[in-house]
């Protein structure tokens, strides 16, 4: 964290992280009277983002009080007692604005699938090929629309899309 920061006086350095968070949250513009007396435009949104950048760290890693006070060890007690309280007091806020940034990534939604599996036994190159293939159908809504999507993979592959799953499912349990 900025070192500026922290002589900052503990009421101020408090609505400063909020500020930062209502950046964050809602993305408003700042207005020049939070700033200009302190710093110039670009070093205010320097420091803010920064603040920011703690918040999101605490709420999407679910940090608990011990382990964002250890984060914050380089500064003094009473300004990172502040944090920690404003984080609290405004923890849901930033885990829905985390949520509906991840949620804005991709319009696409898995509606529903089915699989088969399929034994290749050969192909026009190799006459013995015995060779699992897994044929995944899936229907995922795009813009309010049901496009099917059709794959056919083999083992390698599916374990690896499991595994790629498996981790987006942890992220997004992560920020709930």
């Amino acid at each position: 964290m900025d070192e500026t920061l922290t002589q900052l006086p503990v009421t101020d350095f408090i609505r400063l992280c909020h500020r930062g968070i209502d950046r964050f949250c809602s993305q408003k513009l700042p207005s020049s009277e939070d700033y200009s007396s302190t710093w110039s435009l670009q070093e205010w949104l320097q420091k803010l983002d920064s603040l920011a950048a703690i918040f999101r760290l605490a709420v999407g890693n679910n940090s608990s009080d011990e382990e964002v006070l250890a984060s914050l060890s380089g500064i003094d007690n009473s300004h990172a007692q502040a944090l920690l309280s404003v984080l609290r007091a405004r923890e849901e806020e930033i885990r829905q604005a985390l949520m509906h940034t991840t949620n804005s990534m991709s319009s696409t939604i898995l509606q529903d699938f089915d699989w088969q599996l399929k034994l290749a036994l050969s192909s026009d190159k190799i006459s013995s090929l015995q060779t699992p293939l897994v044929s995944l159908c899936l229907d995922v809504r795009e813009d309010g629309a049901l496009r099917p999507v059709t794959l056919e993979i083999s083992k390698e592959e599916l374990n690896m899309l499991i595994s790629s799953l498996e981790s987006a499912n942890k992220v997004v349990l992560q920020l709930k």
